[in-house]
């Protein structure tokens, strides 16, 4: 945590400041609403954030930027905050290698309505429009970066076997065995491990992505360069395999092991497409509290890191944190784990909060970008502590102070925040049905 101000400003001042530095933005509906972001096109990492999992604004927005980052500057990866199987389900629309997903195929668990909306598929059927001028080799793709899909990624790799590799399927089944009983309710294997006589499948699944990664040459060059995208796939959900089993295990070991080891494994992914692309340059979609820097916030003063942090320390200025936030509205959410989603009003923001501060602005959608103002009269007041709030799958609107906000210094969580003073919930595709576990438990951001 840096401190640059001797005396903060007051909640006066800084709106103070903050309006005289602000840049307004036009309705994120709007087809210019992306041009003030130019700014950030020389870098290699953008992240954009989210306040919350499920608002209009701050989807359409991500979806404006991105979509002037790729055409305009060469953007080629977007990763998100979602599942490898269900966005390659995406990805292999958006890459014209496969047919549009029917509603209701992927993201089947809860929560159902984080990607499969009609913000994302607009977004999607952008992107399969401005790929289809492109060679194949150029295409922009579209990759989930988290690690919850523990069952679909086993079934990826012996799918992937059963088709390039047979002689490989039965030691893979005999490996994953292990982890099979629990792929609908993996917690649950966390729980035998922790505290009952049931031993780690650890060994397996490291010794099952080990003999990938050996004939890793041998299975890419008897299938030819397309088939690399396929060894790629499957190398990558043996990874998710072997992260997942630990991420299941560390649950009950305490939260910040388990944060820290799927935030390890996001970076780690987004490593692994920035080294599998040509001139790599990408867009990080997720919430706040995985593109901002921990370091700066609650969060990191007890032992948490993120994607942002770790990204700031591999690309430096080369990776801009960009921040969104809300003061009001509607959102979509449950109001606890694997409950029903449904549109709900979001409390005005507390004023002891940034979101306080940027209310008392007036502005209703604002850019404001603090880069290269170390020392400055703006960049020193947003460097003291104040509230943030963070609404991910659930809303507990009734104990929001204890359940949504965290202490945080913007000026080193962010290199720039958008600000939509009012927003509207996301529309779902579709009839919310969730089945099986909520994967995201214990975690709603």
């Amino acid at each position: 945590m840096s401190v640059h101000a001797s005396f903060p400003a007051t909640g006066a001042e800084l709106s103070s400041l903050l309006r005289g530095h602000a840049q307004n933005l036009p309705s994120p509906d709007s087809h210019d609403f992306a041009d003030a972001f130019d700014r950030f096109g020389d870098a290699r990492v953008v992240l954009l954030g989210e306040a919350t999992h499920g608002t209009h604004e701050f989807y359409t927005a991500r979806a404006q930027i991105t979509r002037r980052l790729i055409e305009k500057h060469g953007f080629n990866i977007v990763a998100v905050e979602g599942d490898w199987p269900d966005i390659a389900r995406i990805d292999d629309y958006v890459r014209h290698n496969a047919a549009r997903p029917r509603r209701g195929d992927p993201f089947a668990r809860f929560p159902t309505w984080m990607w499969r909306n009609q913000e994302v598929l607009a977004f999607a059927d952008w992107l399969r429009g401005h790929n289809a001028q492109l060679p194949e080799q150029q295409r922009v793709c579209m990759r989930g970066l988290d690690v919850y899909s523990l069952g679909e990624s086993i079934h990826a790799v012996i799918g992937y076997l059963a088709s390039h590799c047979p002689e490989g399927v039965d030691e893979a089944r005999r490996r994953y065995g292990c982890l099979t009983p629990w792929q609908d309710e993996p917690q649950h294997y966390g729980r035998a491990v922790e505290y009952g006589d049931l031993g780690a499948c650890e060994n397996a699944v490291v010794a099952q992505l080990g003999d990938l990664l050996a004939r890793r040459m041998e299975l890419i060059a008897h299938d030819g360069p397309r088939d690399g995208e396929a060894y790629f796939d499957a190398e990558q959900n043996a990874r998710i395999v072997r992260a997942a089993e630990r991420y299941y295990r560390s649950m009950y070991r305490g939260a910040v092991d388990s944060w820290n080891l799927r935030d390890r494994h996001m970076f780690e992914t987004l490593q692994g497409l920035m080294a599998h692309h040509k001139d790599a340059r990408a867009v990080i979609w997720a919430h706040n509290s995985h593109v901002g820097n921990a370091s700066a916030t609650a969060m990191g003063w007890q032992g948490e890191f993120n994607i942002g942090e770790l990204a700031r320390t591999a690309y430096g200025d080369q990776a801009v944190l960009i921040g969104f936030g809300t003061d009001r509205g509607t959102v979509a959410a449950a109001s606890d784990w694997g409950a029903n989603m449904h549109v709900m009003q979001v409390r005005p923001a507390r004023d002891d909060s940034w979101e306080g501060a940027f209310r008392h602005t007036g502005l209703a959608r604002t850019l404001t970008d603090w880069r290269g103002q170390e020392g400055g009269e703006l960049a020193s007041a947003l460097s003291q502590q104040l509230l943030e709030r963070a609404i991910g799958v659930v809303y507990r609107p009734q104990t929001e102070r204890m359940s949504h906000y965290f202490e945080a210094v913007l000026a080193d969580q962010f290199d720039a925040y958008v600000w939509f003073e009012e927003t509207q919930a996301v529309t779902p595709l579709g009839l919310e049905r969730p089945h099986g576990a909520p994967e995201t438990w214990p975690f709603g951001l």
